[in-house]
């Protein structure tokens, strides 16, 4: 679904994720940073924040309200725009204030970058690998529990459409519903009957077969094609013949999606963006002032 990518941070419940993985780390106290400057005033550090390998960056804003949430004069200065495609040795930030502070974020803040990171440079090789076809790349719900809006933020800054949040914005009668209703043509009248047009509907199908069957249902918005073939995707497609939205979905790769994309269906959703992207190396180099 369209919104920008700002939108999701927009949300207290990212303040509490910050807060929550910052009393996974810190518990009662940082003991190692206490130990060094117990006996010292706090004096005030810096350091830089570097990319070691390339992608793109994302969490940026994440790592800020980290450092600010250690203490409200420890500062994330960006030096790069979010979103920005980067090489490896680049200085993505620089971080000023208590150097306790710049120690005791450190970690939490690079986990947020890594992880953000990670699914934004992934996101953009399959929005590239598809370029030219006109096919767009979603994401899924196949997310971090209790990530799902920085992941779906970090997909939309990697060059990819979200696909619904979660089970509240949208209907999508899968295997499971369609089952329970006691076949496709039930399950979206039942689904009609009780919203009317207040939400869009999309039917998951696994044949060609159930396809002509969600053709002749009133209503139904975009139809997906569930660990279909890319020839059966394209077939499908064809009977379909623009008459709904079309997406595939299931066991899509990096190696596989162009082929996709080339059979003309308008939507691909991608659980890996997600579920197994990998972190991108990150590191924080702090310049901090010796006690003895």
């Amino acid at each position: 679904m369209k919104r920008q990518p700002e939108e999701l941070l927009r949300d207290a419940s990212i303040l509490r994720l910050v807060q929550i993985a910052l009393q996974e780390d810190l518990g009662a106290g940082d003991v190692t940073t206490e130990a060094l400057f117990a006996r010292h005033e706090p004096p005030l550090g810096r350091g830089r924040i570097l990319a070691k390998e390339a992608g793109v960056v994302c969490g940026l804003p994440v790592a800020a309200l980290v450092f600010r949430e250690v203490h409200p004069e420890a500062i994330l200065e960006p030096l790069v725009p979010e979103g920005a495609w980067v090489e490896a040795g680049t200085v993505i930030a620089e971080v000023y204030g208590p150097a306790p502070a710049l120690l005791m974020a450190e970690r939490t803040a690079l986990n947020f970058l890594q992880r953000m990171s990670g699914v934004a440079t992934l996101t953009r090789r399959f929005v590239e690998a598809v370029q030219g076809t006109g096919a767009t790349i979603t994401d899924t719900r196949k997310t971090v529990p209790g990530w799902r809006r920085l992941d779906k933020y970090a997909t939309a800054i990697g060059g990819a459409e979200n696909h619904r949040l979660g089970l509240y914005d949208m209907v999508l009668l899968k295997d499971n519903h369609i089952a329970v209703a006691g076949g496709i043509r039930h399950a979206v009248e039942r689904c009609r009957q009780e919203l009317g047009d207040s939400v869009r509907i999309e039917v998951e199908t696994r044949s060609l077969a159930e396809v002509e069957e969600v053709l002749q249902c009133p209503g139904v918005h975009r139809v997906m094609f569930d660990n279909f073939t890319p020839e059966d995707v394209h077939r499908a497609v064809e009977l379909v013949a623009g008459r709904l939205e079309t997406e595939a979905s299931g066991r899509i790769t990096l190696a596989t999606v162009r082929r996709y994309a080339e059979t003309g269906v308008n939507y691909i959703s991608v659980g890996e963006l997600t579920h197994s992207a990998p972190a991108l190396d990150i590191s924080l180099e702090l310049v901090l002032p010796r006690l003895l």
